[in-house]
């Protein structure tokens, strides 16, 4: 990318290291970007929210913040926001955890700038590249993709519009709906869209914190509290200040915990563990939920009272069974994204395989969908995806196993089957280990580690 394209590009360096985020704003400058740079996270979510950056270089060890989690924050607040995450302390698990939550590539200090330059430069065609997708799929039908969900369905529309009648307020929101249905997309569109959009958006997920947990990482505690509180923390809801609160999962929030949520939302005070004085708490509350209401309080999972409370504005997200005709749209954005992650020259989907797509069930809801077609792009031979390269077979098998392009010999073990597998799938790359990591949808680290599990030699994977 030469000068004259750069000139309007703007880009953050988040870097608590003086010398280093100035020799990284320097050569950015000389490359022609425009560089704005902060020293903290809080610093860098002010930076980044209130302003139109095409690139972050992010280090993960912040003063302040968890790289991590600032990471998060800014693929939620700006999806389009390529992110290159930089760390002194490199880990395989770190890279993984990176790149789950968005980052484009993870960079290892030192480095030379030379050895960055290019990772910029790929990050930001990339951007353009979606940024044009998403262009087209605007003017294609300007409602067929809202704040990063995608649907054109009479039910959709729906949903759109109930966010924007809402997302302005600070009616307390609860999204009803099967798991991989996108209540999470939904969280987001309304935040982003309401007044608070510029303040954090923290996210609790209540099934995966221990029961034991959960009140303190709500309400903070003091030193002393209990046994292993070493020192005063305060909550997730003081971290919400100014903005919103998403309690995913609330109908598995601890029963005897739920009194203290509502009087939380009827005061808007709150109270840490081993504290007796009260703060005052502003924060917009954003609740999920795959149970159908009325079955968790029959069932004593959820309070009536704090039901009515927290379901202000309530929205029913529909399954994928009942938005079929969102399944072209959907496998099409899917495949867009996925051919052009994995470099994958497919161009589109063959009828016979939309046939078997519209046949199956889709229990996982567009998760589900999206899942099948990243895999399917992996696995196809040629320019489109058919039949073949999906896990099901006319809609009634799993969709999370896999399809084998081989005959499994028969009477063998689950590890002899998956020993196979790996090796049929190596000798298919000639070896590359990157590439048979891709097509089986996990991560290269892992692969080595089966590999050396079944000792599998490279005599055994030259192509035949």
């Amino acid at each position: 990318m030469g000068k004259s394209k750069s000139q309007d590009i703007r880009i953050l360096v988040i870097d608590d290291e003086p010398m280093m985020s100035g020799s990284l704003r320097q050569h950015l400058v000389e490359e022609g970007y425009a560089v704005d740079t902060a020293a903290s996270g809080a610093e860098a979510i002010d930076l980044f929210d209130g302003g139109a950056h095409h690139l972050a270089i992010c280090d993960l060890q912040l003063p302040d913040m968890d790289g991590l989690t600032l990471l998060r924050h800014m693929k939620d607040a700006k999806p389009n926001t390529e992110v290159i995450v930089v760390t002194g302390y490199g880990s395989v698990q770190t890279a993984v955890e990176a790149t789950k939550a968005g980052a484009f590539y993870f960079v290892e200090k030192p480095f030379d700038f030379e050895e960055l330059l290019p990772l910029v430069e790929k990050a930001l065609e990339r951007r353009e590249l979606v940024a044009e997708t998403a262009n087209m799929l605007r003017q294609l039908s300007t409602r067929s993709e809202y704040f990063n969900i995608i649907g054109s369905s009479k039910e959709m529309q729906t949903i759109y519009e109930t966010i924007e009648s809402v997302a302005k307020s600070d009616a307390n929101v609860l999204i009803v709906g099967e798991s991989g249905t996108g209540k999470e997309l939904i969280a987001n569109a309304i935040h982003y869209n309401s007044l608070r959009a510029k303040k954090p958006f923290i996210k609790v997920n209540c099934a995966a914190l221990p029961k034991e947990l959960i009140e303190s990482e709500l309400f903070g505690h003091t030193k002393g509290a209990f046994t292993g509180a070493h020192a005063d923390k305060e909550g997730l809801v003081q971290h919400a200040a100014g903005g919103s609160l998403m309690l995913d999962e609330i109908a598995e929030m601890a029963i005897e915990l739920q009194p203290k949520l509502l009087r939380v939302l009827q005061e808007r005070t709150c109270r840490k563990i081993g504290s007796e004085k009260s703060y005052p708490v502003d924060f917009r509350l954003i609740t999920s939920t795959n149970r159908m209401p009325a079955d968790a309080i029959r069932d004593g999972l959820l309070r009536d009272d704090l039901f009515y409370r927290i379901s202000t504005i309530t929205i029913h997200v529909p399954p994928l069974r009942e938005r079929m005709e969102d399944i072209q749209l959907l496998t099409d954005h899917f495949l867009s994204q996925y051919a052009e992650k994995y470099d994958r020259p497919i161009v589109g989907v063959s009828q016979s395989a939309y046939q078997r797509l519209f046949a199956h069930p889709w229990p996982g809801n567009v998760r589900e969908l999206q899942n099948v077609i990243e895999r399917a792009v992996l696995l196809a031979k040629g320019e489109r995806i058919e039949p073949i390269d999906l896990p099901f077979d006319n809609g009634t098998a799993s969709a999370s196993a896999p399809t084998l392009s081989w005959d499994v010999p028969p009477n063998m073990t689950l590890e002899d089957i998956e020993k196979f597998v790996i090796e049929r799938t190596l000798q298919r790359t000639g070896g590359n280990k990157q590439k048979a990591a891709n097509m089986l949808g996990i991560y290269r680290p892992r692969l080595y580690s089966k590999i050396k599990k079944y000792k599998i030699g490279l005599e055994s994977v030259s192509p035949n």
